[in-house]
């Protein structure tokens, strides 16, 4: 019997993974672009981390985490988001002692025990974005900006930018009580899940995707009617800020979000192209979030997305690398000479591949059809007795005449 992966834990095939690599480095692109710099933080973490910074009342905590003891008898979780992590690195290195205001960003898995369905994986990986430091709804506007950004750079209109405002301690427990207040008389049309939600976390009753809780929410009332003077001023700003760029965006006052640090800012890339899956993208300002964790007063706002999910809305795109040339040999005497030319083209950047198993020529030339190979060089004899050969175009059949060196064939081909 072969041995299978683990239920929600996928591989990354080769033909995927250039899609992947498109990505993460327009990601990088972008992020640095806009004075940001990489952090890389454990995979695990100890448990009260997430209990403390997430919400022991969240799904994550009460459902979704992989936690275990470890055999030092100390409880540790696979991390199933970013941002704590990144806030307890930033504490503990006292990175804020250098620069309160920082620009980080990080990708790498995480882990959630949740039912598997396209797109949404117990392994899945994200690419997350940080600023602490800065209260004004600038950095709001620039995190934002920069998150529209990079879709534009991997070349997608879809998804689009939705936001919120969830408001601050001061003003969130008003709206609670009145959310609590509509929804006591309609417990009985919620599901399951909002029902226990309703004394937990009430606000995430409103994110439900069941249709009859939908249904009955409708009238809901919105967070919007309920912000104090401080935060309708900032969400004000940070939609001022967006306008005066240019930037797309939908006001969507239900949109809250599944972690209990967020404040204020909260926000979504969406689309229509993954059925129920539609946020590939979100985040929010976590103002009390770092000293929530032992570190000092200072606010901060970020995102983080899912490659998964983007990488479908990449659809069939292909964005491996096909070699620039492939080099066929006509004996096995050549084929020293082609090794010796295949490493010194290596060498100066060129992708180059050539037969190893000393198969026919017409073989040869199917698997460089099959790599897709720019260009080809056949080399026999003759070749190598003159010291020139002919590099062909696969795309057209055109053909030239290049002495046998490193130099001439990578002019030929560039």
């Amino acid at each position: 019997m072969s041995v299978t992966a683990i239920k929600g834990f996928n591989d990354i095939l080769p033909r995927e993974s250039g899609r992947w690599h498109h990505i993460e480095q327009a990601a990088r692109r972008v992020f640095e672009l806009n004075g940001f710099s990489e952090i890389r933080v454990p995979i695990m973490e100890k448990t009260e981390l997430f209990s403390r910074s997430i919400g022991d009342a969240t799904d994550i905590v009460e459902k979704e985490m992989y936690t275990f003891t470890d055999k030092g008898g100390n409880s540790v979780t696979l991390r199933p988001e970013g941002t704590a992590g990144v806030m307890r690195a930033f504490i503990e290195h006292k990175l804020h002692a250098q620069d309160p205001v920082a620009r980080l960003y990080y990708l790498g898995p995480m882990f959630r025990y949740e039912r598997p369905q396209k797109g949404r994986y117990r392994q899945f990986h994200q690419i997350g974005a940080e600023i602490t430091g800065v209260h004004d709804p600038l950095a709001d506007a620039q995190v934002l900006n920069m998150l529209v950004g990079f879709f534009r750079e991997i070349g997608l209109d879809e998804p689009h930018l939705q936001i919120n405002s969830l408001g601050c301690p001061d003003c969130r427990p008003v709206y609670r009580a009145a959310l609590l207040e509509f929804l006591e008389g309609r417990l009985d049309q919620l599901c399951e899940d909002c029902r226990r939600r309703y004394s937990t976390n009430p606000l995430r009753i409103l994110d439900c995707k069941v249709p009859r809780c939908i249904e009955a929410t409708a009238g809901a009332p919105s967070v919007l009617d309920y912000l104090c003077a401080g935060c309708n001023e900032h969400f004000t700003g940070v939609r001022g800020y967006l306008e005066s760029t240019g930037t797309p965006y939908a006001v969507n006052p239900r949109m809250v979000r599944g972690l209990d640090y967020y404040t204020r800012t909260t926000f979504e890339m969406v689309t229509g192209l993954l059925g129920s899956q539609s946020a590939v993208a979100a985040g929010g300002r976590y103002d009390g979030l770092i000293s929530q964790l032992g570190g000092p007063s200072i606010p901060g706002i970020g995102f983080a997305m899912g490659l998964e999910r983007v990488a479908l809305l990449l659809g069939d795109q292909e964005f491996s690398h096909r070699p620039d040339l492939f080099i066929a040999t006509l004996g096995g005497g050549e084929r020293s000479f082609a090794f010796r030319l295949m490493h010194d083209l290596l060498s100066q950047g060129a992708r180059v591949e050539m037969d190893y198993d000393g198969k026919s020529l017409k073989s040869q030339m199917r698997r460089a059809d099959k790599l897709g190979a720019r260009f080809s060089l056949v080399i026999g004899e003759n070749e190598v007795t003159s010291g020139k050969a002919a590099v062909k175009r696969m795309e057209d059949g055109t053909q030239s005449e290049v002495p046998l060196v490193a130099d001439a064939i990578l002019k030929a081909i560039r």
